[in-house]
């Protein structure tokens, strides 16, 4: 599987509610071979997809507790649907106090954790600036914005505003803030489906949705999950497969989500320390971490920084990244000390 995903994108416009396809595969060659459940299904504006290796049946209802898990994380942090716990936040008054769910709360902490360590790189209120720039629902035709719409757009960002009441788990602002968990809400809800399986004693899957993954076990061959990391490129070639036993996985890249004026590329990935387009030549970011979703508020966090920033914090906070960075020809592979443990398969048609 082929791991790539653009952050800044919001999640689902709608969430669709097809019904989940399950399939049940046998293994040949023994007597009692596990049962292999795949799942698949739409949700958050993406797919998702679920392989189970079951030593004993799975739950009958399997794919209906999925598709209520993913519903859960869906209304409390979707900024499409109005009446979502999200969206109802982003409307609260200054100053107005709101209890927050279990699973908003959990979202917005570890936000306000990734914030923190990546000295603002991070940061879930940067929706202003990405609409400017024309990368979220409303188009621009391509136009820069003027330097003063730049400052009033940063003056109505940062996460610093938001207050996270911890006695009784609620939330509130400083002023008037609007948040997008786009860049963690994946992979949280990846995080959420993996708990249940382990709840239910299947600790043997892969589930993936939009591209963020979290691995446990062993494959439907008995072997450590092969994960692939994508060239940032339109070939669709793979540039390295790590081998996986219990972890989590996330890709950011800028590759594809961009557009030119007078010969200059402008990013959709929008730092919010300045206000602007990255313009550094790291093109791709894949972290891997014990849970979904601080892979991928990383993932997020490293792109804006750049790979020289990236891999300084990434060594001095233990994260395991994989960054792929365009020269003039190629990509160049930058990794941190935490990932080479990883670094047992050889690459696939690799341009580095």
């Amino acid at each position: 599987m082929i791991l790539s995903s653009d952050k800044i994108t919001g999640l689902a416009k709608a969430s669709f509610l097809l019904p989940a396809l399950v399939s049940f595969l046998l293994l040949s060659g023994c007597d009692h071979a596990p049962e292999i459940v795949q799942i698949s299904g739409s949700k958050f504006g993406t797919s998702y997809n679920i392989t189970i290796v079951a030593d004993q049946p799975a739950p009958a209802d399997l794919a209906e507790q999925i598709e209520n898990a993913l519903d859960i994380v869906d209304l409390a942090m979707s900024t499409y649907k109005s009446e979502s716990e999200l969206s109802l936040f982003n409307r609260l008054s200054v100053g107005e106090e709101v209890a927050a769910s279990e699973e908003l709360w959990t979202v917005l902490k570890t936000s306000r954790e990734v914030w923190h360590k990546s000295a603002g790189a991070f940061d879930p209120s940067v929706g202003p600036l990405v609409d400017l720039w024309g990368f979220g629902p409303q188009m621009t035709n391509d136009r820069l914005p003027a330097d003063n719409d730049i400052a009033q757009a940063l003056a109505t960002i940062g996460y610093q505003h938001l207050i996270l009441n911890r006695d009784n788990q609620s939330i509130s602002k400083h002023q008037a803030l609007r948040l997008d968990l786009s860049a963690v809400a994946k992979g949280y809800a990846v995080d959420q489906v993996a708990d249940l399986l382990e709840m239910l004693a299947l600790p043997d899957y892969l589930v993936e949705v939009g591209g963020e993954m979290r691995v446990s076990g062993l494959n439907p061959k008995g072997q450590p999950w092969r994960i692939a990391i994508e060239t940032p490129n339109a070939l669709g070639q793979v540039d390295k497969i790590i081998p996986l036993e219990s972890a989590a996985v996330a890709t950011s890249g800028d590759y594809r989500n961009y557009f030119e004026k007078d010969g200059k590329r402008y990013s959709h990935s929008i730092d919010p320390r300045t206000g602007r387009p990255i313009e550094h030549r790291l093109a791709s970011v894949t972290v891997v971490a014990d849970r979904c979703i601080d892979a991928d508020a990383w993932a997020t966090a490293f792109l804006v920084m750049g790979d020289k920033a990236a891999l300084e914090i990434a060594n001095q906070q233990s994260i395991a990244v994989y960054m792929l960075v365009k020269t003039d020809k190629q990509f160049t592979a930058v990794y941190s000390d935490a990932f080479k443990q990883y670094l047992t398969a050889p690459a696939v048609n690799s341009e580095s």
